[in-house]
């Protein structure tokens, strides 16, 4: 048995090589360097080492990615209504990257490889919040107990996860999907949820009244409610037919943006009280087009 794994693991070291990462003298971040003898792994297995594993370097690639990558950032309003500036991102230069590996398998005078990264430049920047925050297409408010402490704290996270949300023109919005799964992990506690008519707790209690607030905020010439569903009993915090029940395993609320402009999601819980606003740019029109 010692011996079968052992040559596993072998054979596993041969067909991956593991990148010997190393970082650049001349750079405080992470810059990956390869070495020639790591550069020469990547020869396509019984050709003498004339031809290079295609496979292999797209798997050194993918690793390295994990490596260096780092997301951007996008501008976004703080809760005072201030900006905070976007931060680019980074990753590999795939194209460039390939190029210079080839330059240097094919040359031995070449004893290293400084991996090239490029930018990545987030959707949304200063320029862009500043545009779509100055007019206000409509806003809703639900009110909660305050008293309630794990609803409410459940409120919170949801309302975090949509807040600063920018969606473009013709680009849909998933509530479940932005949200995510509520999970204890996540930090979700245990309150009070309608099952199938019936009041009762569950992981995520509240997350509700976040989405029907976000319903009625919404509902606008410019977006198209693509699907939504109603509780199976009444809720306290909106009009009869004017809630949008949501959960992972069931119900979505999902909208589109039909406006010319990108709108943004204020999401905003302060003393009781759930707050949504819809923001855009002055010229932010919505087109219906020919009947």
């Amino acid at each position: 048995m010692k011996k079968l794994t052992l040559f596993m693991l072998l054979f596993l070291i041969i067909m991956f090589p593991m990148p010997s990462f190393s970082q650049s003298d001349d750079q405080s971040n992470d810059q990956v360097i390869l070495q020639r003898a790591e550069i020469e792994q990547y020869a396509l297995d019984y050709t003498g080492g004339i031809y290079i594993d295609d496979g292999k370097l797209n798997g050194l690639m993918n690793m390295i990615e994990k490596k260096v990558y780092q997301a951007p950032e996008n501008a976004f309003l703080d809760e005072n209504g201030q900006i905070v500036e976007e931060e680019t991102g980074v990753t590999i230069d795939r194209s460039k990257f390939d190029i210079m590996f080839r330059e240097a398998f094919y040359n031995d005078e070449i004893l290293r490889l400084k991996v090239p990264k490029r930018t990545i430049y987030p959707r949304v920047d200063r320029a862009m919040m500043e545009e779509i925050s100055k007019k206000e297409l409509g806003s809703y408010v639900t009110n909660f107990r305050k008293t309630n402490v794990e609803r409410s704290h459940n409120i919170e996270l949801a309302a975090e996860a949509i807040n600063n949300h920018v969606l473009f023109p013709g680009e849909t919005f998933s509530f479940n999907e932005v949200v995510g799964e509520r999970t204890e992990e996540k930090g979700y506690k245990r309150a009070p949820v309608i099952v199938r008519g019936e009041l009762s707790e569950g992981i995520g209690g509240g997350i509700c009244q976040v989405s029907s607030t976000l319903f009625n905020a919404v509902d606008l010439k410019g977006v198209q409610i693509v699907e939504r569903y109603a509780h199976s009993r009444r809720v306290p915090y909106v009009p009869p037919g004017r809630d949008a029940t949501v959960s992972w395993w069931g119900p979505d609320f999902v909208f589109k943006n039909l406006y010319n402009e990108p709108i943004l999601i204020r999401a905003l819980v302060r003393n009781g009280s759930m707050i949504v606003k819809i923001m855009s740019t002055e010229t932010a029109e919505y087109f219906q087009g020919d009947d």
